[in-house]
């Protein structure tokens, strides 16, 4: 099971497994672009022909009782990493999400900018996303955007070692708790969806935290520079899917 619940959280780091490192190089411009994705290799088909992927564009949602999101962090930082396709930071064992009645532990969390969902077409300048796996292995991804204003000091900590090399990973002595990230006022909307990156795998359940947190104006230039480009795949059709509010 061990296993199962790692293979699940390095696919939604965007991570390249030792069998996914043989296909065709992906990315987000020229040949390896989001559209030629699910022609790159049959292991990505779901990226072309899936009905329910992610990013989306939230423009309508049914009001629900959804229960508010329970979070039982620690303080759990333990190494940032730049993998080529985003700035990503892993996590300890430990913290874990009470979500649509089960329980997911957070994995790992990364960026991209701009964001990759959007609010009634408004991209923000960045979007973080705190990837966890429940004990079968199955995804919740609780999703915050970023606009700018007052500096946040969970960036400010984390940006101090960001790696701006491909494939360099620097530890983290202190252990900051990913909740600092996160605004206070965490309503959301909920909704089925996909990983953002190949495979595009399904069943992903997505958190999107309604209030943006805040980064200045030079987090979210550092974060842009340091990538070199812009890491958000489109929005996808929502299809038959049904988003809803808390």
């Amino acid at each position: 099971m061990r296993l199962k619940i790692a293979a699940a959280a390095a696919l939604a780091a965007g991570l390249a497994s030792t069998a996914l490192a043989q296909h065709h190089h992906w990315g987000y411009s020229g040949e390896g672009a989001p559209q030629n994705w699910g022609k790159l290799d049959h292991e990505f088909a779901t990226c072309a022909s899936g009905k329910t992927q992610s990013p989306i564009d939230v423009a309508a949602a049914v009001t629900s009782d959804l229960k508010p999101l329970s979070f039982d962090y620690r303080g759990g930082t333990a190494e940032i990493l730049n993998n080529g396709h985003t700035v990503q930071v892993n996590y300890q064992p430990g913290s874990t999400l009470a979500a649509d009645g089960r329980r997911f532990e957070l994995k790992q969390f990364h960026f991209h900018a701009p964001s990759e969902n959007t609010f009634n077409g408004r991209h923000f300048p960045l979007e973080g996303h705190l990837v966890h796996a429940d004990k079968d292995g199955k995804l919740a991804v609780v999703a915050v955007m970023f606009g700018e204003g007052a500096a946040n000091p969970m960036l400010a900590a984390l940006w101090k070692t960001m790696p701006a090399k491909e494939g360099d990973k620097r530890a983290l002595t202190t252990k900051r708790n990913a909740l600092e990230m996160l605004p206070a006022e965490r309503d959301y909307y909920q909704f089925s969806g996909s990983l953002t990156t190949p495979p595009c795998s399904e069943g992903v359940l997505w958190l999107l935290i309604k209030k943006p947190a805040t980064a200045s104006k030079a987090q979210l230039e550092a974060f842009s520079e340091t990538m070199g480009f812009a890491n958000n795949r489109p929005v996808q059709p929502l299809n038959q899917r049904q988003v809803l509010s808390r």
